[in-house]
């Protein structure tokens, strides 16, 4: 049965949705009722949509009586977890065509890495690279030569941003097939180490390279738990992917069965079969919810409480952070992978993975069993695991123990009874903060702020001694209006040293931290943010702050008549407006969001 607090926070966004999501679901009942949209299409258009096609495709769209594919692919080669994508048009037209179906490649999406473009120029696209992302799935769909899309993309902004623009096509059944992660090389506590000895100063450039190759050596996704593989985590509990297709690694023989079973998957559920699935009936509320108790089971990302709010909207759903919050307090954490432990991806798959933290959270009342996935109603589907029999796909009962408890555990014994991620609210505004990997002793800090305007001046102030000592920084000017909101992963070096060093320290800023937010407590996405008019334009050097986790408390001890005779700073450089190719994204800076609705220019 499930959890009446689960029941009764999901019936409250229900009711908050209500006419959104009617609003949604008439529109995508507008485009189901003119059936098959190939079908509308002129000759003259038709032709044009096949001309590229063989002969015998030719003939099968032509009598569109076999569904086709719109493949549309986040490939690049130059990043890692995209690179497998090159071969998965092939197999995919080649499952199509088993089924007498077919299938085109309806467009590409760009694919950046935060992990090369952190703490440069290029980061303060990361962001808004997932609604450029959301519009090009959408013109690659918009050809109306399709019944069913299969998207492939994996890492941070790509698999919102597809999701987003399929939801635009939502009367279409919708799969999203992955590359899965790397294989394990040097541990992240090891890399992580020695980028905070190349920061203090004790090793040099040479060795940092090469732990860091040691660490990201092949094809596939980075193997710690951000927000790459906390997209996978989630796709696979809204039942958007096939079971068990989220950590399978690339190029194994069991893959290339995953992405050919998303493929025939897809054709027998169009609306030309006889279990026909819509995106529009797999995203609902009931799924939002289970995404967001996914990933505060298994301590993921924090981007997810920007992303998942704007996928929500797009179905017509609205959430906010105090739902994360709440939900946070009653989900049990049952997983430790880097950054909240020393475990990796491939640990967590091999001792039991998603489809045992879906089944313990099931078996508690955890989770919403009663939805719609692609792989039919129930999510109880995805408690089972994908197997190789004579070279085709089936599926056998999941794992019903955890393999390694010091990595995953059932939710009746977990590693913390709440999920970590806190809603932080007080007069510098809300924010929210992610626990589960701050120790106890490390969530309460009261110290004196010093305010900076950018990653590098917090940096040069490290350089020169000027952090040693009790503080809180304030980095602002971070949020998405004001530069895109980069994340800001580059200071948790620097943070973490001053921690070690047994200092009292903190980290306030509008911008974000990453899906690898770590040991050091950090107050993020606070909105409003300082470009619009937000509190943290008030602070200054001096004054004392507290962030207070545990009663949920973010707050600028200066009283009350002088902050409210204060006058808000101004930002001291125009850099983001030109450079990097920042100057084409002037008209998203403008027409973006907060982050608590989403961060979103749609």
């Amino acid at each position: 049965m499930t959890d009446p607090r689960l029941n009764a926070i999901t019936q409250r966004i229900v009711e908050r949705s209500r006419s959104t999501r009617a609003a949604y679901l008439a529109r995508m009942d507008d485009q189901r009722a003119q059936g098959p949209r190939r079908g509308t299409l002129s000759c003259s258009n038709l032709a044009h949509g096949f001309a590229a096609c063989n002969a015998g495709d030719k003939q099968t769209l032509k009598l569109i009586e076999a569904a086709n594919i719109g493949i549309v692919n986040a490939y690049n080669d130059m990043l890692s977890a995209h690179q497998p994508l090159e071969t998965y048009p092939r197999l995919i037209k080649e499952a199509a065509h088993s089924l007498g179906c077919t299938a085109q490649v309806a467009g590409g999406v760009p694919a950046m890495c935060d992990g090369v473009t952190q703490g440069t120029a290029g980061m303060e696209l990361s962001l808004f690279s997932r609604d450029m992302i959301a519009g090009a799935t959408a013109i690659a769909l918009s050809h109306n030569m399709f019944d069913g899309a299969l998207c492939l993309g994996v890492c941070d902004k790509i698999v919102p941003g597809l999701l987003i623009g399929a939801l635009s096509f939502g009367h279409l059944p919708v799969i999203f097939a992955p590359a899965g992660p790397m294989t394990s090389g040097l541990s992240n506590k090891e890399k992580s180490a020695v980028r905070q000895k190349f920061a203090e100063g004790k090793v040099g450039r040479d060795e940092l390279l090469e732990a860091e190759s040691a660490a990201y050596h092949s094809e596939g996704t980075c193997t710690f738990y951000g927000t790459a593989n906390s997209n996978q985590m989630l796709m696979e509990v809204m039942g958007i992917h096939i079971p068990g297709a989220a950590f399978e690694p690339p190029g194994t023989p069991l893959r290339d069965a995953l992405t050919r079973g998303a493929a025939e998957r897809l054709c027998r559920i169009t609306t030309l079969g006889n279990e026909y699935t819509p995106l529009a009936e797999v995203v609902n509320e009931r799924s939002i919810i289970n995404a967001i108790v996914a990933l505060l089971a298994t301590g993921g990302s924090t981007n997810h409480s920007i992303h998942w709010v704007a996928i929500a909207r797009a179905a017509g759903v609205l959430i906010d952070w105090q739902d994360f919050s709440e939900l946070s307090a009653i989900i049990p954490l049952v997983a430790r992978v880097y950054p909240n432990g020393s475990a990796d991806v491939n640990h967590f798959h091999a001792a039991g993975g998603a489809g045992f933290v879906i089944r313990t959270l099931l078996e508690n009342g955890l989770l919403h069993e009663d939805v719609t996935t692609n792989w039919g109603h129930g999510l109880g589907h995805y408690t089972r695991e994908p197997q190789l029999e004579e070279g085709r796909l089936h599926y056998i009962d999941g794992a019903t123990h955890s393999a390694d408890t010091e990595v995953l555990r059932p939710a009746s014994q977990p590693f913390s009874v709440e999920g970590g991620l806190r809603l932080l609210q007080g007069n510098l505004g809300r924010s929210v903060i992610k626990v589960s990997a701050v120790a106890t002793e490390h969530r309460i800090v009261e110290a004196p702020a010093r305010v900076f305007d950018s990653q590098v001046a917090l940096k040069q102030a490290f350089e020169a001694g000027e952090l040693d000592c009790d503080v809180i920084t304030v980095v602002r000017f971070q949020g998405p209006a004001a530069n895109g909101m980069p994340e800001l992963h580059k200071l948790t070096p620097y943070l973490g040293v001053l921690q070690d060093r047994g200092f009292r320290v903190a980290l306030v800023t509008d911008g974000r931290m990453s899906g690898a937010s770590g040991k050091v407590p950090a107050a993020i996405h606070l909105t409003p943010e300082a470009l619009a008019g937000g509190a943290i334009a008030l602070v200054r050097d001096g004054d004392m702050l507290r962030l207070d986790a545990e009663t949920g408390e973010l707050r600028c001890l200066v009283p009350d008549a002088e902050w409210a005779q204060r006058t808000p700073a101004t930002r001291c450089t125009e850099d983001a407006e030109q450079g990097t190719g920042r100057e084409l994204f002037g008209f998203m800076r403008r027409a973006v969001s907060d982050a608590e609705s989403g961060a979103s220019v749609f």
